[in-house]
């Protein structure tokens, strides 16, 4: 897209403005994706997190990780401005099943996606990766190591994941701003790689 400027000295000048780039970030329930944008988000992310109330007794599995009191029902929303030609734009999807009906919608013009993965609970990424692969979405997979607990190694989730040696794969706390900013850069190189 152009603008057009007032030059001061009475002419005009184009004005371009940065390119957009969409990201989402899927996984399955609690795996850290509104902690994942919140940390390499340069504005305070939107949320839509509510509250857990006895509602989801039944229909929300949170074994593994009983301490989650909120969830997010609609979408998590972030940006990194990689410089004044380069927007990213984060779309962190809810996780559980309930919400996937909204994953069709936000991945409207995504360029890629990262899936973020539990060791605890790796079967709840298998949606995530069968969504993008349907869609031929190129994708990363993170796999979130709360507290630095590292409880599979790198060829155990690959094999547990049915993940093909090109896939990227970073492990760490996504938490720090750093992992979240590696595992971002393994996707621009990926896609970079595969022509996207």
């Amino acid at each position: 897209m152009v603008f057009v400027e007032s030059d001061p000295v009475g002419g005009a000048r184009a004005v371009t403005s940065p390119a957009a780039v969409k990201i989402l970030v899927a996984g399955g329930f609690g795996v850290g994706k509104t902690t994942l944008v919140a940390a390499v988000s340069e504005v305070t992310p939107l949320r839509t997190e509510e509250y857990m109330t006895v509602a989801s007794v039944g229909v929300d599995d949170v074994g593994g990780i009983e301490d989650k009191t909120t969830t997010t029902v609609a979408m998590d929303f972030g940006r990194i401005t990689v410089n004044s030609q380069l927007v990213v734009y984060l779309f962190g999807t809810p996780g559980q099943e309930r919400f996937w009906f909204m994953w069709n919608d936000l991945v409207q013009g995504a360029l890629g996606a990262v899936v973020l993965a539990d060791t605890r609970r790796l079967e709840s990424s298998f949606a995530s990766i069968d969504f993008f692969e349907s869609r031929g979405i190129p994708f990363v997979v993170g796999v979130n190591c709360f507290h630095g607990r590292i409880d599979r190694d790198e060829r155990e989730v690959r094999e547990a994941l049915d993940l093909g040696p090109e896939v990227p794969l970073v492990m760490g706390d996504m938490r720090q701003k750093s992992v979240g900013r590696d595992l971002l850069v393994s996707l621009v190189e990926y896609l970079i790689a595969t022509g996207r």
